[in-house]
């Protein structure tokens, strides 16, 4: 008998549609699974939902389980948390992570799945990108014992690299946003929390999330001399202004990315995608994290809810989608 999923496509540029498909019957070391939850991603997935994968990344961005093109119909997405149904007899009836689009149903390798500890509630698990990103970050730039760190942009990545780099004794964490909401974030997080315009400076290091050109230059005001900004945010085809002058020079700062892409060259000898992946869900065993699901919409509402996610009239940390119960 032949199984069936549905999925949601972006059809073109700000318009999406559920699309239903046949799915095949798992082979020898595969598994089917039944997603329970999927996240949007929001900053990275309203890039596509709008068409703005510039042609040089078409490569680059492409998710593990993508299906069609940037510059025509795609299936994107990597946030999904679901329960095995048939497979080898160890993961069946587990609930796993997958890096895979918006979908009710998916047949994986197994080793594409990684099983969700117990003490971690599906619903967080879907958090696990976005941790996994953040654990990324602070191995390119791991904080030091009295750092003062700042995070300038509390969205769903800024929120994870604040938490984690919080929980290094002696680090003191400002979660920087220019909404005064965010404050309440930031104290479920165990940080501080600031406006723009009132910031700590001379800051050791400084990671940049917010993916505005305000808030690079921002980040470049507040790292002391001889620091460093950490730039984690995707700005697609839009063309940024980096303020290299005023004290950029005579202080000696240093610009550099994190990538999820790519390992920290720091633990990529001794650390794959995978490991990396189960230190993110075993760290979302932190409740701290469910501040970052700020709200939720059954999957049949989706194409009529990214245009909103991607638009700003639904504000979102990471908005999650609630697929359907057998």
């Amino acid at each position: 008998m032949s199984r069936t999923a549905r999925a949601f496509w972006v059809r073109s540029p700000g318009e999406g549609e559920i699309r239903e498909s046949v799915l095949p019957a798992p082979g020898r070391g595969e598994v089917l699974v039944r997603t329970l939850y999927s996240g949007v991603s929001r900053a990275t997935e309203a890039l596509v939902f709008g068409g703005g994968v510039p042609p040089s990344q078409y490569g680059l961005m492409r998710a593990p389980f993508q299906e069609g093109e940037f510059d025509g119909a795609v299936k994107y997405g990597y946030l999904s948390v679901g329960v095995v149904e048939e497979g080898p007899p160890d993961l069946v009836g587990r609930t796993v992570f997958a890096l895979y689009p918006h979908q009710t149903r998916f047949v994986l390798p197994r080793e594409s799945v990684r099983p969700v500890p117990e003490d971690v509630p599906a619903r967080r698990a879907v958090l696990a990108g976005a941790v996994e990103t953040a654990v990324n970050a602070l191995w390119d730039a791991p904080p030091l014992l009295g750092d003062r760190l700042t995070v300038v942009g509390a969205g769903m990545v800024g929120c994870c690299v604040a938490r984690l780099a919080a929980g290094v004794p002696g680090v003191r964490v400002q979660l920087v946003d220019v909404d005064p909401a965010r404050a309440r974030v930031a104290e479920r997080l165990g940080v501080e929390f600031a406006l723009p315009e009132e910031a700590g400076s001379e800051r050791d290091r400084v990671f940049h999330t917010s993916a505005t050109e305000a808030g690079l230059a921002r980040s470049l005001e507040l790292v002391a001399a001889e620091g460093e900004v950490v730039e984690l945010s995707w700005y697609g085809d839009r063309r940024v202004s980096v303020p290299l002058g005023e004290y950029f020079h005579s202080r000696r700062l240093t610009v550099r990315s994190s990538q999820v892409g790519t390992v920290a060259p720091a633990r990529g000898g001794r650390r794959g995608h995978g490991d990396r992946l189960d230190l993110a869900l075993e760290l979302l065993a932190d409740p701290a994290f469910d501040m970052l699901v700020t709200g939720e919409s059954p999957f049949e509402e989706l194409p009529s809810v990214m245009p909103r996610l991607a638009g700003g009239s639904l504000p979102a940390l990471c908005h999650l989608i609630v697929h359907p119960r057998p």
